[in-house]
């Protein structure tokens, strides 16, 4: 490191061959794989050591999921590329690619120490999780990836691969299409006098930055995880189905997935409204309580909301919506006591519940004794947060969970600028529906197939430690954009993060209103077009949070576009509800609260457009999103002495 003086700052200078921004699975293995690999001169940028979705989320068993391990278990590569791509919008290649790497990406996590269960012959068993043909899933537990994450970062560090710790990338330098360096902001420099300004001159830039975690109000993502996909289309990069997102019911007061066992052990829904009466909710939209208990158990392992099962258990997740957003209410899980419908036992449930339960052993007394015994781990998890399960009930919502979208990857995951890679959630390789748990296999699938691109294919020396003229301009200009929002402007920098999550997880999550998506579209660039005049930041110390509300202002934008084409060509689908107050009421069987929830109407999907996938790139001031079609699924026959030939010229052995 060496420093510069400009405009009357020390700007710090960094030269290194590839950085790699972000400390979770993607980002650990990406450097792991790298050094493996030969590449010496890396670095791990990241606002955090201990932040982030990978260190910090999790559900009642956190799913990897996999090629399948265990006996008879009939698979292929090829089946598992298959499934991954029939969930509509998803690129062929890339598919085959996640499948292909499945096996190695896993069994590397094993060696490290990762305590994936197996029976006493080794054998890996697994179970079905959503989307999913076959039992390719399994978990370490609730804390699959945090398990993975400090594995991991054991490897990185037993290398002595640097960390810059506490530091926020704000900007990618680009000429020519091509990456040449990151600005960042050193979060342990900031002073009124030293705005920690910090140059990282690089040929390669992995980002496993996760998703854009910041654009919504109601989620469940970790506070401290934000994402920086916004950088990255600045610099030029297409984005991929930034429409597809995740939504479930998650806990509110500690934000984690109320997935799993959490519904299986049958909890009771109860609303409490604002002068603090409660009321058991459920069975008064059902013909019977038994039918929504039945709903409730399918919620564990349908946990994601589907518009295909609008019918069934997704249901659950809009009448939560409408008891919290157009009630008012506040919504709790409480397992202290059964809910109305097992007075006489669980003889009136549906027979795969029955089922369930008996297998698991799980017909105790109350829904909390029943968690006990499936998963005790579950009510630990809350404990460790201060949250007493068996005293008290858990506050829940709909909240976000994970984009299915990102940036447009390549099978090398190369972002469409040459030198820019994306890795797990930042990388868009997902479409309409996945199956749980093949977010954790791509964040090790991707972030290895950037790092042997990299390795196989970029020869260039590590550049000088000196500033040139392209990185002293944009160094200098950014400098300029921290001066002018220091003089002040009229919105603070947490009210307008607030103002514009909460109009996301209003008109843009799981129901989205195409006229207001519309209205919050202009909104969004009218704050861009002002926003280094019109943003009050108080101090330096406030400058890190302002870049994020840029970047959060950025996705935003872009997934409007995203949202908007989608929802006008295709209605209702995946995630998305297309709300309308002249479109199609909801028509379960036995469902009474038809009337009650015309707030949900919407407009059904018409099953097109999923052999495409939707690109969103930045064009002049905005955003524009078109369909393209997918790559379609490469079928492979090849000859091995062909393979072998074209494999050691590659490595060059």
């Amino acid at each position: 490191m060496r420093f510069v003086e400009s405009k009357g700052q020390d700007i710090a200078v960094i030269a290194l061959d590839t950085l790699v921004i972000g400390s979770g699975c993607a980002g650990f293995n990406a450097a792991d794989a790298l050094f493996d690999l030969g590449r010496k001169e890396i670095a791990i940028l990241t606002e955090g050591v201990n932040m982030g979705t990978s260190r910090n989320t999790g559900s009642d068993k956190q799913t990897y999921y996999k090629l399948s391990l265990c006996s008879d278990a009939a698979d292929s590569i090829y089946e598992l590329a298959d499934n991954l791509f029939q969930g509509g919008s998803v690129n062929g290649d890339t598919a085959l690619a996640e499948a292909a790497g499945s096996l190695r990406s896993f069994m590397k996590l094993v060696n490290l120490g990762a305590p994936f269960p197996t029976n006493i012959y080794g054998e890996y068993v697994g179970y079905k999780t959503d989307h999913d043909p076959y039992r390719r899933a399994t978990s370490c537990g609730p804390l699959t990836s945090k398990i993975m994450t400090e594995k991991l970062e054991g490897s990185v560090r037993r290398k002595g691969i640097p960390i810059y710790d506490e530091m926020q990338a704000v900007r990618l330098l680009v000429e020519d299409n091509a990456v040449r360096g990151v600005l960042a902001l050193d979060l342990n420099r900031l002073s009124d006098s030293d705005w920690g300004l910090t140059v990282f001159l690089c040929s390669q830039v992995i980002l496993a930055t996760g998703g854009p975690a910041i654009v919504y109000e109601a989620s469940v993502y970790p506070e401290s995880q934000t994402g920086m996909t916004g950088m990255a289309l600045e610099a030029g990069a297409s984005a991929c189905n930034l429409q597809e997102w995740q939504y479930g019911l998650a806990s509110t007061k500690f934000r984690w997935n109320l997935s799993g066992t959490y519904q299986q052990v049958l909890p009771r829904y109860i609303a409490v409204d604002r002068e603090g009466n409660e009321r058991e909710f459920l069975p008064e939209y059902f013909e019977t309580p038994e039918q929504a208990l039945d709903f409730v158990f399918l919620k564990g392992y349908q946990w994601p909301f589907d518009t295909r099962k609008i019918a069934g258990s997704s249901l659950i997740d809009l009448i939560v919506y409408h008891e919290t957003f157009h009630k008012g209410n506040r919504v709790f899980l409480d397992f202290r006591m059964n809910p109305k419908g097992l007075e006489k036992g669980f003889s009136g449930l549906s027979a795969e519940a029955r089922h369930y339960l008996e297998r698991s052993g799980a017909f105790q007394d109350t829904p909390i004794a029943r968690l006990a015994h499936m998963n005790p781990k579950a009510i630990e998890l809350y404990a460790s947060h201060g949250i007493d399960l068996w005293r008290e009930p858990l506050e829940a919502a709909v909240c976000a969970q994970h984009n299915n979208g990102g940036l447009a990857v390549d099978l090398h995951w190369q972002t469409t600028v040459s030198g820019l890679y994306a890795a797990g959630e930042a990388a868009g390789t997902f479409g309409v529906t996945r199956p749980g748990g093949s977010a954790l296999n791509s964040t090790q699938v991707g972030s290895q197939r950037a790092a042997e691109h990299i390795a196989d294919t970029c020869r260039k020396p590590v550049p000088e430690e000196r500033l040139p003229e392209f990185a002293q301009q944009a160094a200098e200009e950014l400098l300029s954009q921290c001066g002018r929002l220091l003089s002040g402007g009229e919105t603070g920098v947490r009210e307008q993060r607030a103002y514009f999550q909460k109009q996301m997880s209003l008109f843009a999550a799981q129901l989205r209103s195409l006229p207001e998506m519309e209205r919050l579209a202009g909104e969004i660039a009218g704050a861009m077009e002002r926003f280094f005049e019109g943003t009050a930041v108080k101090s330096p110390l406030e400058l890190p949070r302002a870049y994020k509300n840029r970047d959060m202002l950025l996705v935003q934008s872009a997934m409007l576009s995203a949202m908007g084409l989608t929802g006008t060509a295709c209605g209702s689908r995946g995630s998305a509800l297309i709300a309308d107050e002249n479109g199609q009421l909801l028509s379960v069987p036995g469902f009474l609260g038809g009337k009650e929830l015309a707030a949900c109407r919407y407009y059904p999907g018409n099953g097109s457009h999923r052999e495409d996938w939707v690109e969103t790139s930045l064009q002049g001031n905005g955003f524009h999103s078109r369909f393209v079609p997918v790559r379609p699924l490469p079928r492979t026959d090849d000859w091995f002495e062909t393979v072998w030939a074209e494999y050691t010229a590659r490595k060059e052995i």
